[in-house]
Formats: C-alpha cells, sequence, structure tokens
C-alpha cells in the first residue's frame, strides 16, 4: 500500500470511536534515528529556551483549574483566609545544616471530564528505611526548624512546582495564598529564560516565592532546600518532555524531597490524545514519544504506565484516572478529543518492610 493511503487511512482514525484508535500505532513505527534522538536529548533546555524567548509568557493560559483538582495545594485543613497553623512534620534532617548554610536562591494545557476511569491504591517507597525512621523519631520531631539554613525554611507548608514555565501555576497559587505568610512555594525550570520570566512578573514575592534554574534529570544537582521538607510538589504537563529512559529516576529523586505523608500531584497527556494523533510521519523519536516542530519533545502516557512508575518510586496512589474530553471550536467547526492522565501519589508516613524491600530492589539497579 502507498504511505498516502495509508496515511488517509490513519487520519480518518481520528473520527472512529475511542476503542479503535490502538490502530494508530502503526504511524508511530515510523521512527527517527538514535542520532537525531541524542540531538534533541542534549540540546533540550536550548529547544525550550528559544520557546520562551519567542512565547515568554503568552503562549499558555494561567492554570486556575489547579485548586479545583488539586485541592491539596491549599494548607491541611485551612481555608485560604486563615493563617496556616504548625504541621506535626514540620522539621528536618539537623545533618543537613553543613550542606544548606551554604546554600542560597539563586538570583538570576485543560477543563472537567465527561467521565473518568480510576483505580485504587497501592503499596511501595523511595529511599532507604533508616531515612524515614529517622524522620519518625521523637529525636528528630523535637528538634526545631533552624530558619536559616534555607530559603523558606520558617515556613509550615511548602510547595514545589517542577517545570514551572513561565509560572502560569506559580501565580495562581501565589495569588491564592498571598494571605498565608508561613506558605513557601518553590518553583524551578531548566530553561532560564523561563525562570527569568516568573522572577520579573509584578506578582512575584520573594517573601513567600523562590524560583531557580534546575534540571530535574541531573541528581547530582543540590536543591535550594534538604529533603524531606515538601508537603506537595506538582508535576504538571512536565515528565512528558522528558525521555521515557529517565523518568523513573526523576520520580525516584523527587520523591525523596517529600514529607512523609507529603502529597506528590500529576497530570499530563494520556495515549491518544489529540496532540499525538496529530503527529506527522517523521516526528516519532520512539515508542508514544514525540518531537515537535520547534524541537520540544511529548510523550502519552497509560494509567498503568504511571502507576507503575510512582508506586516503584515508593508512593502510594491516592487517585490515578484518565480524563477524556471533547472540546469544540465552534467557529473552525472543529472537534478535538483530549485525553489527559491524573494521579495523586502519597509518600507514606511509616517505611514498611515491603516497601523497604521494593525501595532498596529498584535504587540497587539504579
Amino acid at each position: 500500500m502507498c504511505l498516502p493511503c495509508l496515511t488517509a487511512i490513519i487520519m480518518s482514525l481520528i473520527e472512529l470511536p475511542w476503542g479503535l484508535r490502538s490502530c494508530y500505532t502503526l504511524l508511530g513505527t515510523v521512527e527517527l534515528s538514535a542520532l537525531i534522538e541524542v540531538k534533541y536529548e542534549s540540546e533540550a533546555s536550548k529547544y525550550w529556551d528559544t520557546f520562551y524567548k519567542i512565547h515568554k509568557n503568552k503562549f499558555f493560559k494561567d492554570r486556575n483549574w489547579l485548586l479545583r483538582e488539586f485541592p491539596e495545594i491549599l494548607p491541611v485543613g485551612q481555608k485560604t483566609e486563615e493563617k496556616v497553623k504548625e504541621l506535626s512534620w514540620n522539621h528536618v534532617k539537623i545533618n543537613a545544616e553543613s550542606f544548606f548554610s551554604k546554600m542560597h536562591c539563586p538570583t538570576m494545557p485543560e477543563e472537567k471530564n465527561h467521565y473518568k476511569e480510576s483505580s485504587g491504591s497501592s503499596d511501595g517507597q523511595s529511599k532507604a528505611g533508616s531515612d524515614f525512621s529517622k524522620l519518625d523519631s521523637e529525636e528528630y520531631r523535637e528538634r526545631p526548624l533552624k530558619t536559616e539554613l534555607f530559603p523558606g525554611s520558617n515556613a509550615a507548608f511548602r510547595i514545589l512546582e517542577v517545570g514551572c514555565g513561565a509560572g502560569n501555576s506559580v501565580f495562581p497559587i501565589l495569588n491564592t495564598l498571598q494571605n498565608v505568610p508561613e506558605f513557601f512555594l518553590y518553583c524551578c525550570d531548566f530553561a532560564s529564560g523561563a525562570v527569568e520570566l516568573v522572577k520579573s512578573h509584578a506578582s512575584y514575592r520573594a517573601a513567600q516565592c523562590c524560583a531557580f534554574v534546575h534540571d530535574v534529570c541531573d541528581h547530582g544537582l543540590p536543591y535550594p532546600f534538604p529533603d524531606g521538607t515538601l508537603d506537595v510538589i506538582l508535576l504538571v504537563f512536565v515528565l512528558s518532555s522528558i525521555h521515557p529512559d529517565r523518568m523513573q529516576g526523576v520520580i525516584n529523586r523527587l520523591s525523596k524531597l517529600l514529607k512523609p505523608g507529603g502529597m506528590l500531584l500529576f497530570r499530563d497527556y494520556g495515549r491518544y490524545d489529540k496532540t499525538q494523533l496529530r503527529f506527522k510521519r517523521g516526528h516519532c523519536l520512539s515508542e508514544n514519544f514525540y518531537v515537535r516542530g520547534d524541537g520540544t519533545r511529548a510523550y502519552f502516557f497509560t494509567k498503568g504506565e504511571v502507576h507503575n512508575m510512582f508506586c516503584k518510586a515508593g508512593l502510594d496512589e491516592k487517585q490515578n484516572l484518565v480524563d477524556r474530553r471533547l472540546q469544540v471550536n465552534r467557529k473552525k467547526k472543529v472537534k478535538m478529543h483530549r485525553v489527559w492522565v491524573q494521579g495523586k501519589f502519597q509518600k507514606p508516613l511509616h517505611l514498611t518492610q515491603k516497601s523497604s524491600n521494593l525501595v532498596f530492589s529498584v535504587l540497587s539497579h539504579e
């Protein structure tokens, strides 16, 4: 069969029911060479820097839906206008003092679903059990927080957004929690241009926010705060831009930043989202992993893949659903079937023997 005919058949599948779209994987077999894939991997930050130089903060809309989908962003048991009370895990490992005394803060897409598929919870954990037993011991829980150690160290509730871009999540959060002084938001991106956009924004407040350049794939890079200090990590439309071979290592590292009981909130592209269906020949880097015309990349997840990655990192699954929506552009008379995967994963309060064995096995193979 000639290529134009095959392409026509594949594109016609876009109008077929969801269950028949698996035939689209035929297009995914046309992959770019390994040499090209290495180029996009090594120059990933350059492509995103160029993206933000061109679009600045005009490309993405502010994610005002965040608090609706992820109420965990709000301090536990508090309304947004109330003062945040001290949380029981507002303590860090004291041995971080010698390292973080030298650290400082560097200066330098979506609506509600028609139906969702969800799954239950599961077990797992991130580093060796000794770290958590220390955090859970009376010795560590009774020691006061050393406020001079790191930015936001006097906060009672800390959030990290990974891949903050131009601040489309940062500023809705800051504006909502602006009257909550014990709240602190960290945000990072490996595109320095994006971080500069955040820091130059009129709503950026250094008293409540620390924006810094960071590559989450480089596990040797330090964060401006110790492990085990975050209440919430936001990972929204970020993991899909990372090479599939590096995703597990990123999640493993992020899980170590959470306090026991802390939440990692995830949302990203789902398998056969309209964005995937629209990729043309020559844009497939590997199975379900594509490169856009501007050099940025996107992976399209299944619910099972998300479950496996986060549970291998030792996090308990609290939510894992497929969010499908039909968007209609009435002016252009175009229908768009959107698919996203959304999940909430919690770091266990106590490390079980089962979790300890799982984590030890995962880390020993890193």
